[in-house]
């Protein structure tokens, strides 16, 4: 899962960046809030988390423009401003979620899944297509309740693909997933993965396919 940090605190982004990652989480971060519509713009993000009191443009602003513009990604508020009427008004402006500085890593990882669950219409704790299910907090791919084999690169690829099953993924976004700390990746990368993929996935009711123009989706008999 790819995350959009907008934090203007370094210690604290650098802290949380490392920590999820630990969680399989992708995170790119922001200080300024006039960087954060143009990242959302740029590159395809689960979810948000998003600091009140950023330099720029404030985390008000922020939210109020995305909403405006239409821009439905997931938003969890962390601020150190812990008042009723900081969190009724954050949330009446269109934020899914608030959580107040300090704050525990086990308890924003299960917001942030939470959040990200919601957006795509199920409360199940899982991310599942067919007879396939990623479990976030073990970070496994069970195949008919049997842990899959993979490379990191094929498992990064297909846990990206089950957590939007039935949505197209472009090679920019498997990419950005697969290959996010390396550089000089061309798109016959992604081909190549994909070919393996559906090798593994022979004989199951689970395949992928390609959507010209649009990329690679995942779906089950």
């Amino acid at each position: 899962m790819r995350i959009l940090l907008a934090e203007d605190e370094q210690a604290l982004a650098t802290w949380l960046i490392q920590a999820l990652q630990q969680s399989q989480f992708q995170v790119d971060w922001v200080n300024d809030g006039r960087l954060v519509r143009k990242s959302l713009k740029a590159t395809r993000y689960d979810a948000l988390i998003l600091d009140l009191g950023l330099p720029g443009r404030d985390g008000h602003d922020v939210l109020a423009e995305l909403r405006d513009a239409d821009l439905r990604v997931p938003v969890l508020i962390l601020t150190a401003r812990d008042s009723l009427m900081e969190r009724v008004s954050t949330l009446r402006e269109g934020a899914d979620d608030f959580l107040a500085k300090p704050f525990e890593l086990a308890e924003l990882e299960a917001r942030l899944l939470a959040l990200i669950r919601r957006s795509r219409g199920s409360e199940h704790p899982r991310f599942a297509c067919g007879p396939l299910v990623y479990d976030p907090v073990g970070q496994q791919l069970l195949l008919k309740h049997v842990p899959m084999s993979l490379t990191p690169r094929e498992h990064a690829a297909l846990c990206a693909l089950v957590q939007h099953s039935g949505e197209p993924l472009s090679k920019r976004d498997i990419m950005e997933r697969v290959f996010s700390d390396e550089v000089d990746v061309q798109p016959e990368a992604i081909e190549v993965l994909i070919h393996r993929l559906r090798k593994r996935l022979e004989h199951t009711p689970l395949h992928i396919t390609t959507l010209r123009g649009l990329g690679y989706v995942l779906e089950s008999d």
